[in-house]
């Protein structure tokens, strides 16, 4: 079973940049599709991006396209979301995701905040 730990948010002013990340242990990490949520207070928790488990395929939520981009370092068993232009919408706790066979995993969520 994968653990998951988050790092790398913070606060950030609008039109700044974050890379958070998420290491894995645990698990056999190439095995697994990786992928961030978010979940914005009094909202539900929203898909942001996932990567396949080689790296080569990503998909992306319509309202972080061209400015989020997911990858991965399987030799580090790391999955980063560097997140460029932030808006004040974007603030939210993020969270990393691992799916394998029908199985999801959860890291315990990083803060990110963008003030206006």
């Amino acid at each position: 079973q994968v653990q998951l730990v988050e790092s790398g948010g913070g606060l950030v002013q609008a039109g700044g940049s974050l890379r958070p990340s998420c290491a894995a242990s645990g698990g056999t990490f190439d095995r697994y599709v990786m992928g961030w949520f978010r979940q914005a207070p009094g909202k539900e928790r929203e898909f942001v991006a996932s990567i396949s488990r080689s790296g080569g395929k990503t998909s992306y939520a319509d309202s972080v396209k061209g400015r989020f981009t997911i990858s991965r370092d399987n030799g580090k068993n790391t999955v980063y979301l560097q997140m460029n232009t932030l808006k004040p919408e974007d603030t939210a706790v993020y969270y990393c995701h691992a799916s394998l066979w029908g199985l999801n995993y959860w890291g315990q969520g990083t803060q990110v905040t963008v003030s206006s």
